[in-house]
This record gives structure tokens, C-alpha cells and sequence, in this order.
């Protein structure tokens, strides 16, 4: 039997790191400034950490469906997800 270990690559460990300092950024934002929920462009109230959530699953899906309706380059979609994460974060 033999283990299949993933393979880290370069931007596969800073995908990772980034959430990671992203969650942590956010922890310590939380703490220093509690954050009160807010209606924006979302049809919800939604804190900073809800925005967060919602802008990376968001920006997944960009992700998702550029590789499944184009055959171009995966990174012209990550410039659109982060203009995405922006918004989220600032108006929903």
C-alpha cells in the first residue's frame, strides 16, 4: 500500500498560508474592534467575518466556473475573484 501525499507546490502553499493569515488578521481584528452587523448590497446582515466567508466561497466559484466554461489561463480569473473579495469586504 502506498500514501498519496498532496502535492505543495508554490501556489498551492501560499493559497494556504494566505487563508491563513487572512483568518488570523481577521481573529485579531475581531478582538481589538468587535464588529456589528451591517446591511450592504447582500440581502443579509452580515459582520466582517461573514463578508469574509461569503467573498472566499464567492471566489471559489469564480474560480469553478472559469475552469469549467473557458479554456484561458487560470490566472485571469484571480485578479476578477480578488476584485470580488474587495467588494464583498467593503460594500456587502
Amino acid at each position: 500500500m502506498t500514501l498519496e501525499w498532496m502535492a505543495w507546490t508554490l501556489p498551492t502553499a501560499a493559497f494556504f498560508l494566505t487563508i491563513f493569515c487572512m483568518l488570523v488578521c481577521m481573529t485579531i481584528w475581531q478582538m481589538a474592534s468587535p464588529s456589528i452587523p451591517r446591511r450592504g448590497f447582500l440581502p443579509i446582515s452580515t459582520t466582517r467575518g461573514d463578508r469574509l466567508f461569503i467573498g472566499l466561497l464567492g471566489s471559489a466559484y469564480i474560480h469553478l466556473a472559469w475552469l469549467g466554461f473557458t479554456d484561458l489561463s487560470i490566472w485571469i480569473a484571480f485578479p476578477i475573484a480578488i476584485v470580488w473579495m474587495i467588494v464583498v469586504m467593503r460594500f456587502g
